[in-house]
């Protein structure tokens, strides 16, 4: 029997329902960047389009790492293993080396390249879920079984933590672990065994939150910005003051106050306040929207690939999920005078060189994981329809040879192993299928 097509020549389909909504927050960052960065770069630079030039060619430049990560093979970037780990603890390192290292306000977080500089730990970031993903995949059962297996990578990336505390970056240190904690439960970890660890990490973090003088004055500044307005407490309450006048609708497009000298960092970590105050609640409600959209997104493709059994590209797309959508949520509780200042920027709207552009990376690794989700899904079903096909003609049914599985996978439908201790997770599903 001929068929138009063999089900092991099938590629996988770009999937349009992840790239949507990061296209719409890439759009409307180009537009709010142009809008909130007109004032300062005219008085810094004596060009009004600096940051937005500056923006779009970040841009340019992460377009090329998306198609070439959508493209990339996963097998590939799995075999680095425990590379990416050391990786990330080299590129720490550096921005600590005198003479490479690039210091701003205090903190020395960027790495000097010439022409630019590059902020470190948003490469780590990407790294770092490759290097988890990796050892979900090799160590689940130890996982999911014992508690030494779930905590030894968080304990291994605390490695990473305490580089970026002496930066200091505390922002981005409690974001690798709420993304390290995350990826490590949905990789199959235990309730009871993360309750253990962050029992011995809360007074580590509580420890770093209070040790510094800065991080005390935010913290009490975030509690009443009120009570010292023009000192500790100007920033929050200038965001306040522009979210404020944004009211419904806002005051339109290019009309913000408040980014005219007023609000510090307004294209950059306070971009969602004048973005507030020109397009008003419904622009933020839409920007929530898209940032709720994408991280669903991801997470159903992680599911997904976890029930055909593509782990390494599930654990990704679940690391991407919890990068983005907790930095977004940060950032707009910072706006919003809900959380204390962290300095991360809004993915893909902030203006931020290095953010921008290992975002797009990331995004590029969530298009790989959902074309090799889409591979798979049309190889099954055309399997199947052949099988069909010829029980209908009356042929016997012949499956062929099974393929062997690559390294590493095993049916997401699989429990705990015969003659091991435990007993079987209970697995979050979104509502799909088993």
């Amino acid at each position: 029997m001929a068929h138009a097509r063999r089900h092991h020549e099938l590629e996988g389909r770009l999937d349009w329902q992840l790239l949507l909504p990061a296209l719409l927050l890439v759009a409307l960052g180009v537009v709010m960047v142009a809008s909130s960065s007109v004032a300062v770069a005219e008085a810094q630079t004596g060009n009004p389009w600096y940051y937005l030039s500056r923006h779009l060619v970040f841009l340019a430049l992460g377009l090329p790492a998306l198609l070439v990560l959508s493209r990339l093979p996963l097998e590939r970037l799995e075999r680095v293993g425990q590379g990416w780990l050391w990786l990330s603890l080299a590129l720490l390192l550096l921005v600590l080396v005198p003479g490479l290292g690039h210091t701003v306000n205090g903190a020395t977080r960027w790495i000097k390249l010439g022409i630019t500089n590059f902020q470190a730990v948003e490469a780590v970031k990407l790294f770092l879920i490759l290097y988890l993903a990796g050892y979900l995949v090799r160590q689940s059962h130890s996982v999911s079984l014992t508690v030494l297996g779930a905590i030894r990578p968080i304990l291994a990336v605390g490695c990473l933590l305490a580089l970026l505390m002496v930066q200091p970056d505390f922002g981005s240190a409690v974001l690798i672990v709420v993304v390290t904690v995350g990826m490590v439960w949905l990789g199959g970890a235990r309730f009871s065994s993360l309750a253990l660890l962050a029992a011995g990490l809360l007074p580590a973090l509580l420890w770093a939150a209070f040790s510094e003088s800065y991080r005390l004055k935010r913290l009490y500044s975030f509690l009443d910005p009120w009570q010292d307005p023009f000192a500790d407490g100007f920033q929050l309450t200038q965001a306040l003051i522009a979210i404020g006048r944004g009211e419904w609708f806002g005051v339109g497009l290019g009309g913000s106050v408040q980014k005219l000298f007023y609000l510090p960092e307004a294209h950059t970590d306070f971009i969602l306040a004048v973005l507030a105050e020109e397009l008003g609640l419904v622009g933020v409600l839409a920007v929530l929207f898209l940032f709720a959209w994408l991280t669903w997104r991801l997470l159903v493709v992680g599911f997904r690939c976890q029930q055909h059994g593509l782990r390494f590209a599930g654990h990704c797309a679940f690391g991407v999920a919890l990068w983005l959508g907790a930095q977004a949520l940060v950032s707009v509780g910072v706006n919003m005078g809900v959380l204390p200042t962290k300095g991360l920027t809004l993915p893909l709207i902030s203006s931020g060189g290095s953010s921008l552009l290992m975002t797009c990376a990331a995004l590029g690794l969530a298009l790989r994981c959902a074309r090799e989700l889409d591979q798979a899904e049309r190889r099954g079903a055309s399997a199947a329809a052949a099988l069909a096909e010829e029980a209908a003609d009356g042929d016997p049914v012949d499956a062929g040879p099974q393929a062997a599985p690559r390294p590493g996978t095993r049916p997401a439908t699989a429990g705990v192993p015969s003659g091991l201790p435990g007993r079987r997770r209970l697995e979050p599903s979104l509502g799909l299928p088993a």
